[in-house]
């Protein structure tokens, strides 16, 4: 045991005088937190919107209110053609046209009030994904009358109903529709895989690489022994970037942990386990460092980035690359994480993905250690 515990510090002591990989390990997720937490997000906000119309009655102005007191959209002008919209639109200088087309109660000869004409959605469809989003965020805003609408009155209040009937929308778990809710999951699934696996194999291989793992083998410590105790300093390390993303999540992003934090760090090691037998299993197959970073960082980041449902709804890819997706690990912690941390239900509704990680994490371990060498050729 004492000697397990030397080859322990004896790794810590390896990283921690590394600069450039204590950098990589820390400076890596705090990065990522606020690059996809800021920067990268596909929130609607500000979208540059023009208003097209010939004349404006009461519901249309009430509309337009509507659409001025949203924090969503962002009224840059307004034009009394379509053709004038799409050429604003063509230019760069708005995303979106509201064109309506005299909302207001005109009445027929016999006195009954004339059917209204419908509002015409004009959008720059070039990302089609947001053009959906501010599509559907402009129908909500202009068909859902609110006597709390700033600089609308409330006799006009009274009046905005455009339609027969009044549609609720209750969004669950995420009712500010923020990025930051659906990429924080996603990003500790590939921090931890990435660091975890790329960090233990490049440690593995630079043993190799120098010849010192022919030392390490012929002591009287077991191979097994050697293993656990170099992958032991990452694991602790892993832990603490969890408690990093974690922190960041709740006191930065805004991301609340609704779940039960024991359950996540559960999961979560279950996860840095598998990480780490992956890892293992890439130091079996490098021959050096080089090939190691390689192997971990560029084979698993796509399949991570594209197929684990990080970006892209897993429902949405072609059946092909969902039986693909099946074996990528990252995909099932994602989805444990977003039902524990942001839905907060309980290990019960996450056990398939549980049992899961389970599985390929025996799998992985035992195929990894039946096939490390213990002796270098």
């Amino acid at each position: 045991m004492k000697q397990f515990v030397s080859f322990v510090i004896k790794e810590s002591r390896h990283i921690l005088r590394d600069r450039r990989t204590m950098l990589i390990l820390f400076g890596m997720p705090v990065v990522l937190m606020l690059l996809f937490g800021f920067a990268i997000t596909n929130d609607v906000r500000n979208v540059r919107t023009v208003v097209v119309t010939s004349q404006m009655d009461h519901q249309t102005q009430a509309a337009v209110d509507r659409l001025a007191a949203s924090e969503y959209f962002n009224i840059t002008a307004t034009v009394g053609t379509s053709k004038e919209a799409e050429m604003l639109i063509r230019h760069q200088r708005a995303d979106l046209a509201v064109v309506f087309a005299s909302l207001g109660d005109r009445l027929n000869k016999g006195g009954a009030p004339a059917s209204r004409s419908g509002v015409q959605l004009i959008v720059d469809a070039s990302d089609p994904n947001m053009a959906q989003q501010w599509t559907t965020y402009a129908q909500q805003t202009i068909l859902s009358p609110s006597a709390s609408v700033k600089g609308v009155a409330p006799s006009a209040a009274s009046s905005m109903q455009t339609v027969p009937f009044t549609l609720h929308t209750s969004l669950l778990y995420n009712p500010q529709m923020r990025s930051a809710y659906n990429f924080v999951p996603a990003i500790m699934g590939m921090l931890l895989m990435l660091i975890c696996a790329m960090m233990t194999s490049i440690s593995i291989v630079r043993e190799k690489e120098k010849g010192t793992m022919e030392v390490l083998l012929v002591s009287p410590v077991r191979p097994l022994m050697i293993i656990v105790a170099k992958a032991v300093p990452y694991l602790l390390l892993a832990v603490a970037i969890l408690i990093t993303i974690l922190l960041m999540a709740r006191y930065v992003l805004g991301v609340p942990l609704a779940g039960s934090i024991f359950w996540i760090f559960v999961v979560s090691g279950i996860y840095i386990l598998l990480a780490l037998s992956l890892g293992l299993l890439i130091s079996n197959i490098a021959t050096n460092q080089l090939m190691a970073l390689l192997l971990s960082a560029m084979v698993l980041l796509m399949p991570i980035v594209m197929l684990s449902g990080m970006l892209f709804p897993i429902e949405s890819m072609p059946q092909i690359l969902q039986w693909v997706s099946a074996v990528i690990p990252p995909r099932y912690y994602i989805e444990a994480m977003r039902k524990l941390m942001i839905m907060g239900v309980g290990i019960g509704e996450v056990m398939r993905e549980v049992v899961i990680l389970c599985v390929m994490t025996a799998v992985l371990l035992g195929f990894s250690l039946s096939k490390f060498k213990t002796r270098l050729e």
